[in-house]
């Protein structure tokens, strides 16, 4: 039977694609331009779209696993044409902002909750996995000024996140798809250490060579520089993330290597990962 990734070019999704594939087993991979470049060779890549029903049943042929992204619009055709497919198991890469307070005034929680309650009142079984702040958030707040200038702006240089290595939500999403045990749950995922922004900037440093000075600006002006990359949805939850991070540690978390028995990646690796981007 085959697995089927959604988002297949995706930050978390190309990662989970790439250790299926190496596994071995029937994989196919979904884009909404299905051009085989940049996939690993021989493995069948076909058309799909989550707002698009009609693309669904052939990309949900004969699977039994499918990874999953959150996309509200579409996810009630999704769960009928997987429960026509026979899918039997479902890993949804949902947010931990549905865990948050007054998640019900939050947009990013809302949308997530809306595909989480669906899967929850299908026939699929499911895993969700809840990560906090992604360390790719990175590229879209300091990619530019660090390339262009050197320098990084920020409102709270001392707040502290626990961001997470996106090869890290992949390896657990592959370990909920193709070990047992994993069906029901739900994991909060969050980076291994608590680090201000300040400290991660210096990550960024150390792993290009190069000082990276820090600037701090008003939020309106963050907001603003920072709407120049990221959609409005984005830009507030990251500055009220920031803002949360002045008054109380986050969060930490050991479940990456609780369930795939191998550490959380530090953001210090994150860095080394993704030095070229920032060169």
């Amino acid at each position: 039977m085959v697995t089927v990734v959604f988002g297949a070019r995706g930050n978390v999704g190309r990662h989970v694609a790439a250790a299926l594939v190496a596994q071995g087993g029937p994989v196919r991979l979904t884009s909404r331009e299905p051009d085989p470049a940049g996939f690993p060779p021989g493995v069948q890549v076909v058309a799909a779209d989550l707002e698009r029903s009609e693309t669904l049943p052939a990309a949900l042929e004969d699977a039994e696993r499918v990874f999953l992204y959150a996309k509200p619009d579409g996810i009630a055709e999704f769960v009928a044409a997987a429960e026509t497919a026979g899918v039997r198991h479902v890993v949804l890469l949902s947010s931990g902002a549905v865990l948050q307070g007054e998640a019900e005034q939050n947009p990013i929680a809302r949308s997530h909750r809306i595909v989480e309650a669906a899967l929850e009142q299908s026939d699929l079984a499911w895993t969700f996995i809840r990560p906090g702040m992604f360390a790719t958030n990175a590229l879209w707040w300091w990619q530019r000024s660090i390339r262009e200038e050197g320098r990084v702006r920020m409102p709270y240089p001392e707040a502290r996140t626990a961001p997470v290595h996106e090869r890290d939500m992949a390896a657990l999403a592959v370990t909920a798809l193709t070990e047992r045990g994993h069906q029901g749950r739900a994991y909060s995922v969050w980076g291994p250490a608590a680090l201000t922004l300040r400290q991660q900037v210096e990550h960024i440093g150390a792993a290009i060579g190069r000082e990276i000075s820090v600037e701090v600006v008003s939020v309106d002006r963050a907001r603003a520089e920072l709407s120049e990359t990221m959609p409005a949805i984005g830009v507030e939850a990251v500055l009220a993330g920031w803002q949360a991070g002045t008054a109380a540690p986050p969060e930490v978390s050991t479940i990456i290597e609780e369930v795939t028995g191998r550490p959380g990646r530090t953001f210090a690796e994150w860095a080394m990962d993704h030095a070229p981007d920032f060169r």
